[in-house]
């Protein structure tokens, strides 16, 4: 077992109410798994194994985390607690966390999914294509390149021009943006050229 003296000195330093959660988590990580190192990563300990971040955990002014690096894969049946770091909440007590069985349980798990990549996040569903407004398609019209232009954008790039039009606020400045636009997209310069590089 090999154990980081940083982290007696960690755990030393928390409010009363922490420490004895940092203990538990501590000696329920060893004794799942002798073999998992210690170390202080971003400023909080760390449980690694083969050079591999399992968990970590972390003590605040009123509350304690703690955190598997793999916990989508983990799937215990443990309800994720919103509103901290790490999957069981904001831990105030000992009782806040999983038993010590299901602990160990969730590090041998963890231990074993070390050398997986973590599960896909779902990618997001893309955004419906923007409606061009019957001004602003008029405009790009009657300028046969901004026409072209921006039939070629990709959906992103064509939604932000609509956006920015259809944000304005006041008539004139919906019919100075429509100009704008027209002009840039001409020069085939997306909505947000001055930052590109």
């Amino acid at each position: 077992m090999s154990r980081d003296p940083r982290i007696d000195a960690y755990i030393a330093r928390q409010a009363e109410f922490a420490r004895p959660i940092l203990e538990h988590i501590r000696a329920a990580v060893h004794a799942a798994c002798p073999e998992i190192g210690e170390a202080i990563k971003w400023g909080m300990p760390h449980f690694v194994f083969q050079g591999k971040n399992i968990a970590s955990m972390a003590a605040f002014k009123a509350h304690a985390t703690l955190g598997f690096w793999n916990s989508g894969q983990l799937d215990e049946g443990i309800e994720r607690l919103e509103g901290a770091m790490g999957q069981f909440g904001r831990l105030t007590g000992i009782t806040d966390l999983p038993d010590r069985d299901t602990l160990m349980r969730l590090v041998k798990k963890a231990v074993a999914l070390r050398g997986q990549p973590a599960a896909p996040r779902p990618r997001p569903a893309p955004k419906p294509a923007a409606k061009v407004p019957d001004d602003f398609r008029a405009a790009l019209d009657a300028n046969q390149p901004a026409a072209k232009t921006f039939d070629a954008f990709s959906a992103s790039a064509k939604r932000d021009y609509v956006e920015w039009v259809t944000e304005a606020k006041r008539p004139d400045t919906r019919t100075k943006r429509i100009a704008q636009a027209v002009e840039w997209i001409a020069e085939g310069k997306k909505r947000n050229w001055k930052y590109e590089r």
